[in-house]
């Protein structure tokens, strides 16, 4: 089974706030829950191809964490992005043999505003550039809920296409190509990302997504300054919809580019 994306994560600094603006740019947004570490907390923005955004918002620093570190020094926007695996054991066991230095699963969760617990096991490499694995203990559907939560008045059906900043577009396609068993001979061109000069490459998350990896050409643009002070990881992502609206408010996505295009 291919591996497909699971989530993007967003660090906002105000969950209501993030859940009233996101709400004003037409999405459907739900209640996450608490972490099982008491750290962080949750909003959502299921989709109906499955994959979600998850708005996630810290009660205090938790030293080490990258995600807190990236908030804490760059504020809000991107953190990550993660892969849903058919067997997560599995997937990380090919991942490794193939060369890239993923860590081992694990166990994580949370709890739902409802008292539903929620587990998952997750396994990730040191380096941000190749997202993490999300595989789940219990049932998906507890932590991606289905419904009428998935149909959102913008018109968003999921996530037609993801940008990631890398310092390194060669070495990060094979990290890349080693966590997707495919991609390895993707060929990188010369591109305009986010209007500036880079060099990129683009590969298939699944049937519907594709995620392109881009190196700045220079120091300007937002490009570069996201990778400069954020770190290798998402810097963009499109939506598909029956209509394109075109770029949202950097405001009301709390820093995240986000766009909405026509599928």
């Amino acid at each position: 089974m291919p591996l497909t994306l699971d989530h993007l994560v967003i660090a906002v600094a105000d969950l209501d706030a993030a859940f009233a603006d996101y709400s004003a740019l037409g999405f459907t947004v739900i209640r996450g829950g608490e972490h099982q570490n008491g750290i962080t907390h949750n909003v959502l923005v299921v989709l109906e191809d499955g994959a979600y955004l998850e708005l996630i918002a810290f009660k205090k620093p938790e030293p080490g964490n990258r995600w807190s570190e990236v908030y804490h020094r760059a504020g809000e926007g991107f953190l990550d992005h993660a892969l849903l695996p058919g067997d997560i054991d599995a997937d990380v066991a090919a991942a490794q043999a193939r060369g890239l230095d993923i860590a081992d699963p694990v166990p994580g969760g949370r709890f739902r505003p409802d008292g539903a617990r929620l587990d998952w096991k997750t396994a990730r490499a040191p380096g941000s550039d190749v997202p993490f694995l999300c595989g789940d203990v219990t049932p998906r559907s507890l932590r991606v809920q289905e419904g009428d939560v998935r149909r959102h008045d913008n018109g968003v059906t999921g996530v037609r296409a993801l940008t990631v900043a890398v310092r390194d577009v060669e070495a990060s396609r094979a990290r890349y190509a080693a966590l997707l068993g495919t991609g390895a001979d993707a060929p990188v061109v010369e591109a305009e990302i986010l209007g500036a000069p880079a060099r990129a490459l683009t590969l298939p998350l699944g049937p519907a997504t594709t995620v392109t990896l881009a190196s700045p050409a220079g120091t300007e643009g937002a490009l570069a300054e996201a990778l400069a002070a954020r770190g290798e990881g998402p810097v963009a992502a499109v939506f598909r919809a029956g209509k394109t609206v075109g770029d949202l408010d950097l405001r009301l996505t709390h820093g995240a580019r986000l766009a909405i295009a026509a599928a």
